[in-house]
């Protein structure tokens, strides 16, 4: 008797499948066609062929039983194969076999090319081949270049391949700045590149084959057989539909390219319209298997969706990674870059990016659909103006975020091949020539007043939301923007306020925001980046129709008595990693603010959700604030230096001018390792400066002492439990590595460490927070080495007092939001890190103890 679930930007469909794998009814709506027929795909059709056998002869005398929708993924295996066959009897011609040189043949799996223009010299004229590199194969042991060979006369350039880079070009020969030429060295800028693109003297040339060979891919010089195939292709049919004016996501658009089977050279077009014109031949011949018309369309459908999948795998800006020998897809992120030197696959065989391939793909997902399937629903729906034919539903959506993805522009890539082929089948969805892209609600700059218009149809939206949705349930609205700090407008993103604004405009009291994994850590833009890997989900209820007026005043009041609380509970007991705590803040800071009608100022001006974003802001900081204020002083200071002057080195003047009123000596704090102070300079010590390497000055680092040495273990190159006591520092040595909790307020000598015992620094508790939050950073993350990860932190757990330990647990996401303020990425992804995993650490540190392992010496 759950109401069901409905998601009104459904997109790709992943929140009606997790309500269909949880056994709930689901209701799916989109406004762009492709979105809707992949949530078709993946919550409507599957129940329809629920435990029905396969159609195809080769499946007929199986005898299995067919669970779920295994007989339809049965099927899409068997007529995909059947399509490829069919493929390869007409079209086959255009993608020859590699001659080897035993006279042997090779499947070429891909083949490179390079984008040429003329060379601006008027004494050469050769084409310019521009390629990023030479180098076709970076991996080690079959490293591989094309070189170049020039030939003056016929004025063009050709390429051979060979092992070794003599007589290879350094570099590339095109980059940001400009592309030069291989041939006379002349150079051009960019601009000069996108005139003759816009002139249509832009070409391409072949450079590598690519062949699947048993000890993995060879590659081979081109041939004029090949080039010939490549360049004799005619396609059947062209798909003609141009791409908006305003497609800013397509970097192409800048070289005079204006339609979409531009993106597609002449072969890659023939073999996909020739696909295209099997699907429907497929679907007849399954009929003649003794398919129903219905299990023909749905057979059909898949068998779109592969071609989409092909068309992603097969266009000119395709990239090859010369790392892993493979093909990577257009979308790599959400736009089509401009690719200087791409990779054209061969679809008719059978590696990766092929069409057998990619049903298999789709055959698989098919396969995994839940067993115990509740009927569902897709359709087309415009959110703003969708008439909603249940009351009730279970609203959980993940609305457009602002201007951050054009979404009908690139789905039109995919569009443009699937619409001959499935037109008859779902004409309301493949009626136009384009995805709709005037209602899409975006605020991208095609539109005049963008923001305007997308508040206006965002607000449109939740207002049918909050009309229709269940009383008894929350809303939840997923939402992946980051707050942005602008020092003129506060910390309030635009995007975040207006989505705000709007909920609470349309009648919603939130009542929470928690931040949900929902993003993968290799995505493009996460590599090396302080990304978000969350999106934070907006909990929302209705709100009481007769809700009080406040005043600001007020909800300064309650912010102040309920927002310290909840970030208690957030960051201990909700384990809210740093990077998504002033997220999840938002939750308990816009209760208050939301469960006002509305709240005014003093003079009765409205005080607005950006003004309430910015006081939530404060109280977090007020909350952070007040977690410094409990350190330690040596890690007070280092807080300080961190944030005034970061790791550069800097006269020891001004580390003593910091120190002596937090009352603590920059000598014992060099003495305790948390900083360098050598030759009238001090630097703090980073997180990387305490592994174990060797320092500059000395045999090993002085900021580090290793986990297992805390415990009895030996150092890595040093002492084990048989001579002097693990963690302890040698008298003899020049400058050994200092235990953990040497003093840094008490008296030592200048410059060395004090030599005290892990077992001393745990009776004495005189380890500070700021030590043993590096060093439990580090070793997080050293777990590669076999040294570190949670056991090493875990280590250095049970060595700290729990007082340190404690206020350990409170730097790390101070630490957090300092490293993300000077946009050190690295940095402020190790600290969050470590407060993410807190509590983990302090199990293992507990299972650890437990066990004996954590006895001290």
């Amino acid at each position: 008797n759950a109401p069901p679930v409905y998601d009104p930007f459904a997109g790709g469909g992943s929140i009606p499948l997790e309500a269909q794998r949880l056994g709930l009814r689901a209701v799916a709506s989109d406004l762009n066609p492709v979105a809707v027929l992949i949530n078709k795909a993946l919550i409507e059709l599957p129940p329809k062929v629920a435990g029905k056998p396969p159609v195809n002869p080769d499946a007929r005398s199986a005898g299995a039983e067919w669970r779920g929708a295994a007989g339809l993924a049965n099927d899409i295996r068997y007529y995909g194969k059947w399509m490829r066959d069919r493929a390869f009897e007409r079209i086959g011609h255009l993608y020859p076999k590699a001659k080897l040189p035993d006279g042997g043949e090779a499947t070429v799996i891909a083949w490179l090319w390079a984008r040429t223009i003329p060379c601006p010299n008027p004494a050469c004229g050769i084409p310019m081949p521009m390629m990023k590199s030479f180098q076709v194969s970076t991996k080690k042991g079959s490293e591989r270049w094309a070189r170049p060979i020039i030939d003056s006369v016929a004025k063009r350039i050709s390429f051979v391949v060979q092992d070794h880079p003599e007589g290879v070009p350094s570099g590339g020969a095109v980059d940001r700045n400009g592309a030069w030429c291989v041939a006379c060295g002349a150079t051009e800028t960019l601009a000069y590149v996108r005139e003759q693109s816009k002139r249509g003297k832009m070409g391409e040339q072949m450079t590598t084959l690519v062949t699947e060979g048993k000890r993995g891919r060879q590659f081979f010089s081109p041939t004029e057989e090949h080039i010939d195939a490549a360049l004799s292709a005619e396609p059947k049919w062209r798909i003609s539909q141009k791409m908006p004016a305003t497609a800013h996501k397509v970097s192409g658009r800048g070289y005079g390219i204006t339609r979409w089977s531009e993106l597609f050279t002449k072969r890659q077009q023939t073999v996909l319209s020739a696909f295209s014109d099997l699907v429907k031949e497929a679907g007849s011949l399954a009929v003649q298997h003794g398919a129903s018309n219905e299990y023909s369309i749905i057979l059909q459908t898949y068998i779109g969706l592969i071609l989409g999948r092909l068309a992603h795998g097969c266009s000119s800006y395709n990239r090859w990674r010369d790392s892993l020998h493979f093909v990577e897809g257009v979308f790599s992120r959400q736009a089509i870059p401009m690719i200087w030197d791409f990779a054209e696959t061969n679809p008719l065989a059978n590696a990766s990016q092929s069409w057998v391939n990619h049903a298999e793909w789709v055959a698989e997902v098919v396969e995994a659909t839940p067993l115990d399937m509740q009927p569902c629903t897709a359709f087309q729906a415009d959110a703003s103006a969708a008439h909603y034919d249940i009351d009730g539903p279970v609203i959980v959506t993940d609305p457009p975020y602002y201007d951050n993805i054009s979404y009908a522009e690139l789905s039109d890539f995919f569009y443009v091949w699937m619409r001959p082929a499935l037109r008859e089948l779902y004409p309301d969805l493949f009626g136009g020539m384009l995805v709709p892209i005037d209602e899409e609600m975006t605020a991208v700059p095609r539109f005049e007043n963008a923001r305007e218009r997308f508040e206006k149809l965002l607000s449109k939206s939740l207002r049918l939301m909050r009309e229709h949705c269940a009383d008894e349930f929350p809303s939840s609205i997923f939402y992946a923007y980051k707050q942005q700090e602008e020092e003129s407008e506060g910390r309030a993103s635009t995007g975040w306020e207006m989505m705000l604004s709007a909920l609470i405009g349309a009648g919603f009291s939130i009542v929470g925001t928690w931040p949900m994994r929902t993003e993968m850590g290799n995505r493009s833009n996460a590599m090396e980046a302080n990304s978000l890997a969350s999106s934070v989900v907006l909990v929302c209820r209705p709100r009481e129709e007769h809700a009080p007026v406040g005043n600001r005043t007020q909800f300064l009041q309650e912010l102040g008595r309920e927002l310290p609380a909840a970030l208690d509970r957030l960051t201990h007991d909700g384990h809210i990693g740093p990077v998504d705590l002033r997220q999840a803040a938002i939750g308990p800071g816009m209760q208050v603010y939301s469960r006002y009608a509305r709240v005014e100022r003093m003079d009765g001006e409205p005080f607005t959700v950006r003004d309430a974003l910015q006081e939530i802001n404060k109280a977090v900081d007020f909350y952070t604030e007040r977690a410094e204020g409990e350190l330690d002083a040596p890690s007070r200071f280092c807080l300080a230096w961190l944030r005034t002057h970061g790791h550069a080195k800097r006269p020891f003047g001004d580390a003593e001018t910091l120190a002596k009123p937090m009352n603590v000596s920059v000598d014992a704090l060099s003495a305790a390792g948390l900083l360098m102070a050598e030759r009238g300079e001090v630097r703090l010590y980073e997180i990387p400066d305490y592994a174990p390497e060797a320092s500059p000055r000395s045999g090993r680092n002085p900021a580090y002492a290793s986990a297992g040495s805390l415990l009895g273990g030996s150092e890595p190159g040093g002492s084990s439990r048989r001579g002097r006591s693990p963690g302890s520092a040698s008298d003899d040595s020049p400058h050994s590595g200092p235990a953990l909790g040497g003093s840094a307020t008490g008296a030592s000598s200048r410059g060395r460490r004090n030599p005290a015992s892990a077992a001393d620094a745990e009776a004495r508790g005189d380890a500070s927070a700021w030590e043993g939050c590096y060093r439990m950073a580090y070793h997080f993350h050293s777990g590669a080495d076999g040294r570190g990860g949670i056991d090493g932190a875990a280590m250095v757990a049970l060595a700290l007092s729990g007082s340190a330990l404690d206020a350990a647990q409170r730097l790390a996401p101070i630490l957090y939001d300092v490293y993300d303020r000077r946009s050190d990425a690295r940095a402020a992804a190790a600290c969050n890190d470590l407060a993410g995993a807190w509590e983990t650490v302090l199990r293992r540190a507990q299972d650890l103890r437990a066990h004996g392992q954590g006895m001290l010496m």
